[in-house]
């Protein structure tokens, strides 16, 4: 079976890497081989990161080799679409594909209908039911959580499936961190979601009174008077490593409708190198943590202060607590189960003869 992922973008995009690339080989050991077609070159992101201007001489271009892209699907048994086809323009290529009878699979991993539908930007909000002309006209909405999901069944789509941003096992390892002077309480992100940490920082100073604590940060730039924080850079190659470094993971959020489209993938992270976790109740975090067992869920300074103080004083609960993490993501977060329950769902498409 052949299909085209036309993913937004390439492997330096964490979406398109996640839910799409890292799949790749265990889908072709399933049987399906996927061309991978990106629309935005890596140069996009590594400007909108360094704060540099758009380079809309490049986009328009790579819209426009999309659309050549597009003329060449029927060579496909199925087309695997993240997101939408052309942000910020109408879903007439997705009407189109529908209407020649050309089958396609679109997936999200975040509430990116509230670019739209919640935008101050009038024109942006001309396109507000933008994504559900996407997902209706879909053979099948694959969502990162139920928030995404129920909105893909509000907006009539025919099939909706629920898969979760996964990790891959062989790549993530437990921790063998020991004791040590001070508590790592450790962050995972982007400059776009580090402002998350302000959540957390009253109950930060309030535990920095009573022991040695460091908030160390991966990918971001971040600082908080009054407490020891530690920024490293984020690579592919060395998350995992960092990760095992934590005593601590957390995911602090907002509790608004962007948020509730999250799918908790640092939670998971976390989890996958036995690391307690401690988060907001969320959206899926709630279903991704489980309160007590594998960690804490926290929305107050004082319920963040209270699952510090239990994880931080005891470093046995700690240890079980991630051990408990990391079977919940042998049982239901990763590659290997998430792989052959995406492959049933594209070859149950592929009997449709998608593309012919």
């Amino acid at each position: 079976m052949r299909v085209l992922a036309l993913t937004r973008y390439g492997r330096v995009g964490a979406s398109s890497r996640m839910r799409f690339e890292q799949y790749l080989p265990s889908l072709l050991g399933l049987g399906i081989d996927v061309e991978l077609a990106p629309l935005l070159r890596n140069e996009y992101l590594e400007r909108l990161y360094a704060k540099r201007p758009v380079a809309w001489g490049q986009v328009l271009a790579d819209y426009f080799r999309r659309v050549l892209c597009l003329m060449s699907v029927r060579k496909f048994d199925l087309l695997w679409i993240e997101k939408e086809l052309f942000p910020d323009f109408p879903a007439w290529f997705e009407r189109l594909l529908h209407a020649c009878g050309i089958h396609y699979v679109v997936d999200y991993d975040d509430a990116i209908f509230h670019n739209y539908d919640m935008s101050g930007n009038p024109l942006r909000g001309l396109l507000r039911r933008k994504i559900d002309a996407v997902m209706r006209n879909a053979s099948l909405v694959i969502c990162g959580n139920e928030y995404l999901a129920a909105r893909a069944r509000l907006a009539g789509a025919n099939k909706v499936a629920i898969l979760p941003t996964v990790v891959d096992l062989d790549r993530y390892s437990l921790s063998t961190k020991g004791e040590s002077g001070e508590l790592i309480v450790g962050w995972v992100g982007s400059a776009s979601t580090v402002k998350y940490l302000d959540n957390v920082l009253p109950a930060l100073r309030l535990l920095s009174a009573e022991f040695p604590v460091r908030l160390r940060v991966i990918g971001a730039t971040f600082v908080a008077p009054g407490i020891d924080v530690e920024c490293r850079p984020w690579s592919e190659g060395g998350e995992v490593e960092q990760i095992k470094g934590f005593d601590i993971g957390i995911m602090p959020l907002l509790d608004s409708p962007w948020e509730r489209g999250k799918c908790g993938y640092k939670l998971i992270q976390y989890m996958a190198c036995g690391v307690p976790v401690i988060a907001s109740p969320v959206g899926v975090n709630e279903t991704i943590v489980d309160e007590g067992v594998s960690g804490y869920l926290a929305s107050s300074t004082e319920e963040w202060v209270d699952a510090f103080r239990v994880l931080g004083g005891n470093a046995e609960r700690r240890r079980s607590m991630g051990a408990q993490g990391r079977a919940a993501v042998e049982e239901r977060y990763c590659l290997q189960v998430a792989a052959p329950r995406l492959a049933k769902h594209f070859a149950d498409l592929g009997k449709l003869g998608a593309g012919r």
